[in-house]
């Protein structure tokens, strides 16, 4: 049984699985779609959105704030999206101009399409894409 077991190892190492979240969502985030199997998008599809918020979160100046804080958690959240990100030009168009669009949008910042088959060997194939405001 597999009680208390998260997480989906896609037959591969955990070195891999990192390598291929890493490479995914900074395509994700550089061409906003990507078409792939669906058991790989929805691996990827929370940690993605994750790294939104984050984003939208170290954009925000809160209320009472002093600016120095807010441009220290602004930092501080740049250094947390490139640690996840294999680009920096990919961290700067995350913060630049991916955040702001969803500046008064919750979450949902992605969309799963279910594209059908593959032909070669019959994998679901699925369109992850960043939903337009």
């Amino acid at each position: 049984m597999k009680h208390r077991i998260t997480g989906r190892k896609l037959g591969r190492t955990l070195g891999e699985r990192n390598a291929l979240r890493r490479t995914m969502i900074t395509q994700l985030i550089e061409h906003e779609r990507i078409r792939t199997t669906e058991a790989k998008a929805r691996f990827i599809r929370g940690e993605a959105e994750k790294l939104i918020t984050l984003a939208k979160n170290g954009l925000q100046a809160q209320e009472g704030e002093v600016e120095a804080v807010t441009q220290a958690r602004g930092v501080h959240a740049r250094r947390r999206a490139a640690a996840k990100l294999n680009d920096p030009k990919m961290v700067k168009k995350l913060f630049e101009e991916i955040a702001p669009r969803y500046e008064k949008r919750l979450g949902g910042y992605t969309r799963l399409l279910k594209l059908g088959p593959r032909l070669g060997d019959r994998a679901e194939m699925a369109l992850l894409e960043l939903v337009e405001e």
